[in-house]
C-alpha cells in the first residue's frame, strides 16, 4: 500500500507541475491560455485513450511490471519537456507540437496508475479493507498536490521553469527501481475474506463470480458508476490544472506565495481521503458495499459542490481558500468510494472495469482543462468554477440512484 501511495504520488506530481510552470512556461515559450489548455488536453487524451488497455495490462501482466515500466516512462516525459527549448530553441510552432506529443505520452504512460493501482488493492486486501485501502493509494495524490505547487513555484523562481521539470522526474525514477526491486503481484497467502462478525454478510454481498465484462456493461448499477465518474473528472481537474492560475491571477497572491496557498487545500484533502474510506468500509460491512459508497459519495459531492460555488463567488481571500480546501478536501473523502466498487462489481477484470471507469473520468477532465478557460475569459472565474459545483451536484444526484442488490442485515 505505501508503494501504491508512492506512485499515485509521482503521477501526480508528474502530470501537476506544468499547471504550476505554467506561469513562466507560457511567456517564455510564447503560447497563450488556450494553447496551454490544448497542452494539457493533450495529455487527458492520451490518458484517457490508455485507460482500458493499461487496465487489462495490469490483469495481464500483473501490478509489479505493469507500474514500474511505467513510472519509467514518466520519468523520461518529464525530464523531457524540460529539455525541450534546447531541442527546439525559437521555433514556437515545432516546440507546441513536441511538447503535445511528450505530454500525450506522458497521459498514455501514466494510465496505468489508477487501474493497476485497484487490481492491486484487490490482490492484496481483503473486501472488508479495499475502500480504505483504495483511500491509501488516492493519499498519494493529495500528498503530491500539496507538495508540488511549492516546490515547483520555488524551483521554478529561482532556476527557471525548466529545472522544475529536471526535479521532479527524479522521485518517479526512484519509485519504479523501488517497485520492479520489492513489489510482489500476489501475497504469499490466501486473505481472510473478511472479519469475523461481518463474515455471513461478506458472502452476501460478494457476487457469486466473475462475469463478462459485456454483461458487466448492461448492469444498472455500472452505468451509473461509470456515467458518474465523468463528474469527477471533470471536478477533479479543475482543481489540478487551474487552482494555482486561478489564485494567482484572480485572487492575486504572488507565484511563490500562490504556490504555498494552492497546497492548504490537498493538505485538507490529505485528513479526509482515509476518513471517508473507512466510512465507507463500515457502512459496507452492515447495510452493504454499494450502500456504503452511495452515503459517502452523496454528503462529499454534495458538500463539494457547493463549497465550491462558495469559492466562486466570496468576497475575501481567505473564505475563497478555505472553501477550496473543504470542496477538494470532501470531493477525495469520496474517491476511494468509486473504486471500491468496481472491485465489487467487477471482482474478475478489475484493472478493465477500473480503466473504463477512469476513462469517463478523463473525459469529464478534457471537457472541464479546454471550458474551465473559456468560461473564465469570456464569464469569469465565477462561472467557471460554478460549472464544477453543477457536475458535482449531478453525481450524488446520480449516486442517489444506485441501489445495492443485498437488504441490510437487521
Amino acid at each position: 500500500m505505501a508503494g501504491l501511495a508512492g506512485f499515485a504520488l509521482v503521477s501526480y506530481m508528474a502530470r501537476a507541475n506544468i499547471s504550476i510552470a505554467a506561469e513562466l512556461m507560457i511567456p517564455a515559450l510564447g503560447l497563450t491560455q488556450v494553447q496551454m489548455g490544448q497542452i494539457f488536453t493533450s495529455f487527458l487524451v492520451g490518458y484517457a485513450l490508455f485507460q482500458v488497455p493499461g487496465g487489462a495490462l495490469g490483469d495481464r501482466f500483473g501490478p509489479r511490471l505493469t507500474l514500474g515500466l511505467s513510472a519509467l516512462v514518466w520519468a523520461a516525459s518529464t525530464l523531457l519537456t524540460g529539455l525541450l527549448p534546447l531541442l527546439f530553441p525559437a521555433r514556437l510552432a515545432v516546440s507546441l507540437l513536441a511538447l503535445g506529443m511528450i505530454r500525450f505520452v506522458l497521459g498514455a504512460s501514466e494510465a496505468t496508475t489508477f487501474p493497476v493501482g485497484n487490481r492491486a488493492v484487490r490482490n492484496w486486501m481483503p473486501p472488508h479493507l479495499r475502500a480504505l485501502g483504495n483511500s491509501i493509494m488516492f493519499m498519494g495524490t493529495s500528498i503530491a498536490s500539496a507538495v508540488t505547487a511549492p516546490l515547483v513555484s520555488l524551483v521554478m523562481t529561482k532556476y527557471g521553469w525548466q529545472a522544475s521539470f529536471y526535479v521532479t522526474a527524479v522521485p518517479a525514477l526512484i519509485i519504479a527501481i523501488l517497485w520492479l526491486w520489492l513489489a510482489r503481484d500476489h501475497p504469499p497467502a490466501p486473505l481472510p475474506q473478511a472479519d469475523p462478525p461481518f463474515a455471513h454478510h461478506d458472502r452476501l454481498t460478494s457476487p457469486p463470480a466473475a462475469m463478462p465484462l459485456s454483461a458487466l456493461l448492461r448492469q444498472g448499477n455500472v452505468v451509473l458508476l461509470i456515467v458518474s465518474y465523468i463528474s469527477e473528472g471533470y471536478v477533479l481537474f479543475i482543481f489540478v490544472f487551474w487552482m494555482y492560475i486561478y489564485l494567482v491571477e484572480k485572487r492575486g497572491f504572488s507565484m511563490l506565495r500562490g504556490g504555498w496557498i494552492a497546497s492548504i487545500p490537498w493538505l485538507a484533502a490529505l485528513v479526509l481521503t482515509p476518513v471517508g474510506g473507512i466510512i465507507c468500509d463500515r457502512i459496507a460491512r452492515r447495510r452493504g458495499r454499494l450502500t456504503g459508497a452511495r452515503a459517502v459519495i452523496v454528503v462529499g459531492y454534495g458538500l463539494s459542490g457547493l463549497m465550491l460555488f462558495l469559492a466562486a463567488y466570496a468576497g475575501s481571500r481567505s473564505i475563497a481558500v478555505g472553501a477550496l480546501s473543504l470542496s477538494i478536501a470532501c470531493l477525495m473523502s469520496a474517491e476511494s468510494s468509486f473504486w471500491s466498487s468496481a472491485v465489487y462489481l467487477a471482482e474478475g477484470p478489475v484493472g478493465l472495469l477500473s480503466g473504463i471507469m477512469n476513462t469517463a473520468g478523463i473525459l469529464g477532465g478534457i471537457v472541464s482543462t479546454s471550458l474551465v478557460p473559456v468560461l473564465a475569459q469570456r464569464f469569469g472565474w465565477g462561472v467557471a468554477l460554478g460549472s464544477g459545483t453543477a457536475m458535482a451536484l449531478i453525481c450524488a444526484g446520480l449516486w442517489i440512484l444506485v441501489r445495492d442488490p443485498v437488504p441490510a442485515l437487521s
